[in-house]
This record gives structure tokens, sequence and C-alpha cells, in this order.
């Protein structure tokens, strides 16, 4: 049986089947996503999402989804699946379903009285098309397909509704059409690998509902267009592939093209190999360079997460090569930024006050992972800049005080990574100082004196190495309490005790400021509050604060966002303090917590990670389908576990 598979049992069902979603993407932004079922849940979905340059900065559903039509006999049977009012789903398609499988693409299988047709989606890899290949394995009598497209052309934030604007003509092309509804849109080639018939009928499918927008306070009803239908014949055994992409193709390459991406994917084989998948699905190239999604299906590019995630997502999985051209294009906008206060239009939030912190803790995983001759040969340049650009006080909110320690203001905007706003108000106004910050700080010192120090600069080297030494002095003074762990954030004379798992940074960085004896009290508060099967929560359920359930309308949402939930990617500090206390000791222990990660394969968003999950038991998924940190930081996990099996 595949790792990722599913039985008619559970596809029939709509409860259990509609909240499981698929994704596929193309590397350079567009992308695929709707359930397991093809049933569209939410108005992100679509077979063929992508972005439109020149219109603005978001996705755009182009293609909706094809329903399928089976004839045989004269009967026909619609495989295809649409939620209407009142719980209605039409046409029903999903009682002929009898596996779904997922290795290198997935294939759904469909029995109809004595016809047995398989369907497999691929991506085609830096192009925005969609190939979807149809196999007749069973059929007693001449088989009849029919291929009806939804088209939206719509931007991903909108819902599009019956109206008067919308081009109808379609241009006649080789096996197919090609259509564009509105100006400003490329056109749509729908293409098929056999000769067909183009029946136009056009027509509005009107009031189509998104459920997961209807839960979370949306606009959810949707008018789709129709221009036809699509007619071919197919044979027992024949393949038929269909094309939707935005170029013409000559059809004799599809073969050929559905083969050689076929070839270069990874099977989900296991779970390090779909995380794997789930990571080259974040990595976005535009021309030249080179970017990191921070998440699918609403989020763009963001300096924060892009630092965050990359070694994860790149050095975890041996792909050293990535790692460095990411950082090449993030290099330009952070010299761009620092040099001149330019801030990139596509790497978001780089002015940040905690951005380059987490870009110099990025290149010392380079340093890790290959050799600090390597990091000097590559980054030295860059590293003493962004050190140098906090030492001299030109950052606009990170302020380094006489104690050695930053100071950032967190009240009008978010200072960190906690960092939901209502009504343009911060809802956790962390502000001062903040405890990873300068966690964090303190170890970009240590670690920038050393890549001086080994680059013969000795004088420099210990002035960052003085400068350490008075803000750990600091540090412990100002955060540590008496209950035992870290102060969260410190302003004046607040000390904001919540238990937040922001303290799990100063012992899990390779330079801590605290004492061992200190490090391993922050780890057991931790580990008795916030560890889940999921993650590390943002608040202890001791606090009279704690807001475990991510749903509801926005601003119900916003509240709950960092007030209880469980974010996975906390386990990449967490594995690591962890391990630096109790070296191999502690790996049958970690190695247990991977066991709830890896349930997640076949949950939400199959083989990858939700952004976030409940606070409370079943810890359900919830929030955008797949985020980098989350993934970057687990495959980072079993990277260290693997350092620290005792069987090797």
């Amino acid at each position: 049986m595949g790792y990722l598979k599913f039985d008619k049992n559970l596809l029939i069902n709509l409860e259990q089947s509609l909240p499981l979603e698929v994704l596929r993407t193309n590397k350079s932004g567009a992308y695929h996503c709707t359930s397991v079922i093809g049933c569209n849940t939410r108005k992100y979905h679509g077979l063929l999402v992508m972005p439109i340059p020149g219109m603005d900065e978001d996705n755009h559903v182009i293609l909706s989804s094809l329903d399928e039509t089976v004839i045989q006999r004269g009967a026909e049977f619609n495989l295809g699946i649409h939620k209407y009012q009142g719980d209605n789903f039409a046409p029903k398609g999903h009682k002929y379903i009898r596996e779904f499988n997922w290795t290198a693409s997935s294939r759904m299988v469909y029995r109809v009285g004595g016809v047995i047709l398989s369907k497999e989606k691929i991506f085609i890899s830096h192009e925005n098309r969609i190939l979807i290949k149809y196999t007749l394995l069973e059929a007693h009598s001449p088989t009849t397909l029919l291929l009806r497209p939804f088209l939206a052309f719509r931007n991903v934030n909108d819902l599009t509704h019956e109206n008067d604007h919308i081009n109808k003509q379609y241009r006649v092309i080789e096996n197919g059409i090609g259509s564009r509804l509105y100006p400003g849109y490329p056109e749509l080639c729908m293409q098929l690998s056999k000769e067909c018939e183009f029946i136009s009928h056009s027509d509005w499918y009107r009031g189509i509902e998104y459920q997961k927008e209807q839960e979370r306070g949306y606009d959810y009803k949707e008018d789709l267009y129709v221009p036809g239908h699509f007619k071919v014949t197919i044979e027992k055994g024949e393949e038929i592939i269909f094309s939707a992409g935005v170029t013409e193709i000559a059809t004799s390459s599809l073969e050929k093209m559905y083969k050689k991406e076929l070839s270069i994917r990874t099977p989900r084989t296991g779970f390090y190999n779909c995380l794997k998948n789930s990571a080259i699905q974040f990595y976005n190239k535009k021309g030249r360079n080179n970017y990191i999604l921070a998440g699918y299906p609403w989020f763009q590019v963001r300096a924060r997460d892009t630092f965050i995630s990359l070694p994860g997502l790149t050095l975890a999985i041996g792909d050293q090569k990535h790692f460095e051209q990411v950082m090449d294009t993030a290099s330009v906008a952070i010299k761009n930024y620092i040099d001149h206060g330019r801030l990139s239009d596509i790497i978001k939030e780089i002015d940040a006050p905690d951005v380059l912190l987490w870009a110099v803790w990025a290149l010392q995983q380079y340093a890790k992972y290959t050799s600090d001759k390597q990091c000097i040969s590559k980054y030295e340049p860059l590293l003493v800049k962004m050190i140098n650009f906090i030492l001299t006080g030109d950052h606009p909110n990170l302020f380094i005080h006489q104690n050695g320690l930053l100071y950032t203001s967190g009240v009008v905007r978010p200072a960190s990574w906690m960092n939901a706003i209502i009504n343009g108000k911060p809802v956790t106004p962390r502000t001062g100082y903040l405890v990873e910050v300068n966690s964090l700080w303190y170890n970009a010192l240590l670690f920038g004196a050393r890549i001086l120090k080994e680059s013969s600069q000795e004088e420099k080297a210990e002035q960052y190495s003085a400068l350490a030494l008075k803000t750990q002095e600091s540090f412990v003074s100002t955060f540590v309490n008496e209950f035992g762990y870290l102060n969260d954030f410190v302003t004046g004379d607040y000390r904001d005790n919540n238990v937040r798992p922001n303290m799990i940074f100063a012992v899990s960085l390779e330079y801590s400021p605290l004492e061992k004896s200190k490090q391993k009290q922050v780890l057991d508060f931790v580990t008795r509050e916030l560890l889940t099967p999921k993650g590390i929560r943002t608040l202890s359920p001791m606090s009279g604060l704690y807001n475990p359930h991510y749903i509801g309308n926005q601003d119900q949402r916003s509240y709950a966002y960092h007030q209880g939930t469980v974010w996975p990617w906390l386990m990449g500090a967490y594995v690591e303090a962890y391990l630096k206390i109790f070296g191999r000791s502690g790996y049958s222990f970690i190695e247990r917590k991977m066991i709830g990660f890896e349930e997640e394969m076949s949950n939400h968003c199959l083989g990858t990670l939700s952004e976030l999950y409940d606070g409370n038991p079943p810890f359900t998924g919830r929030g955008a389908i797949s985020i980098a940190i989350n993934i970057g930081e687990i495959l980072r996990v079993l990277n260290l576990l693997d350092t620290f099996n005792p069987d090797k």
C-alpha cells in the first residue's frame, strides 16, 4: 500500500474527504490546489492558479476545475463535484471513486459500471501548465470522455459572478481552444494529446459555494463560466493528456513532457520524502532571482520566514546550491536596505527588527553544514555588515542600549514573529527587550567574533566578544525571573512573565547566555507547559490569556493566533535545546515526538504541515495549508536526529 493512499470508504464520505487537500506547485509561484476528491472548498482552490505580472502581487484563479463525464452505451456519468446551497453537492461524482494514491504524481481511480478510469495530475516545473492524464483501464464497450472546464479569471481574494463584461469568444488551436475572459489576463490554452471536438454551449454555473470561506466569515458564493466541453473517444489501455497553460503547445509533446516531469519528482514514499517534496514547493524562481514563498495558498515572500526556513528547506535535504542562490538574492535586498534604506518589492518586511538576526542565524547554519572557511569565503562581508548596522544604531526600530541589550518598540507595529493585528494594532504588543531577539543578538555577536577571528580580524573580533560579555550579564539580570524561567519581554519596570516559547532560543542557539543549570530549567518549563504532539504552544494553558482554538472570523482568529495555538516550527529550537542538554540519551524521546508530525502527512493538506494547530486535543490543523517555516524546521529536526542516532 502507498504511503499516501485512501480507499473508497473514506473518499465517498464527505465529512472525511472534503477536509483533505492536495497541493502541487511549479516552483515559480503558480500552483494547483483542491480537496482530495476535486471539490473546491476555498476561493484559493483551482486547477491553475498563478501570478499575473504587471497586474498585482496576488495569484489569480484561471482554471477553477474540470468536470469529466464518462459516456458508455449512451449513458452519461459525471465524475465532477461542486457544493451548492444547503449542503447540496452535484453532480456527486465522488461516489464513483475507488481509490486515491499519491507517489510521484497523484492518481485517482473511478469505476462506472464496467469502466475503470484513472486520472493523474502533474504540474510542470517553472511553467504555468498543469497536465492531467486519463487512462482507460477497463471498458467493455466504446467509451467517450467529455471534459467541461470551469473558468474564473479572477484574483484569489475575490469571487466572480455572472456579468456582461466577459469575453465569450475563443480561438481554435491544435486539439483545443484558447480563451481569455477579461482584458489584462493571458490566454488560457486548453488542449488534448488526441484529436477531439470542442462543442460550444457557454453557460454560467451559479451559486457554487466554498465552505472553508464560509467557516472563516468571508463571502463564499461564486458563479463560474463554462464555455462548452471537449469530446474525445478513448479506448481500453489508451492514455489521453489534457493540458491547461498560458501558451499553446504542440500536443505531440505532451506525453514526453509528462514523463520528463515525472522522472524528476521524488516519490512520496515516506515521512522524509513527503517533507522534501513540500520543501521544494516553496522554491520560487523569478528570472535569475530565487526566493522562498512563506506558504500556500495566500502568503508571498517574507523576509523572516525566508531566513528561518531556508536552512531546513535546503541544507537539511542536501541542497546547498539552492541555499546559496536564495541567500545571494536576499543579500542584494539586505544591502539595499542597509546602504540606501530601500525596501525590496518582493521580499517583504525586511525592515522588521528581528529579521537581520535571523539572517545571521541562517548563515550560522550554513557554516555548520559546510565550514567556517566556506562561510567566510561567501558571506563574511554580509555578516559583518548586518551586525555593524545594528551596532551603529542605524536600524530604525532596533536600538542597542548601554547594557548591551537590544530594545525595540512593538506597540504600533509588531516587532517579532508574533505579529497578529486587529484594527491596525498588535494583538501581542511585545515591546522593549524581547527574549528571543536578545538571545539571537548574543549568539550573533559570538558567531561574528568567531568568523572575524578565523579571518584574522582579531581587534574587531575582540570588540564583538567584549560586547557579548556585557550582553550576557544584562540578559541574565533582565530575563531570569524568580519562577525559574525567562520573562518574555521587559520594558521599563514591566516584566512580562507569561510562559511563552520564545525563551527556548536562549537554550537552543549555539551560544547561550545561560549557564547549563538554568538552560535545563527553561527547557523543563517549555516541556511541561508548552510541548504538544504537534509542536510548541505559543502560551501556557496556565495563563488567563490562553485561547487555544483558531476558529471564527478574522478578529477571533487573530486573538487566538499566538495566545495558545501550536506552531510546529518551534520544534526546531526545542529539539536543538533538548539534544544539547541530554545528548544521545534524549534521542528516543525526540524520535517519539516526531510521530505526531508524521500523522499529519495524511491530514489536512496531504504530505505537508498546516500553519498552526489548536492548543488543546485533538490539536486540529488550522490556517494556511502549508508553511515554509514548519517544513524547514521539522526537516532540520530530522537532520539533527540523524546526527544523534545511537545506531550510527
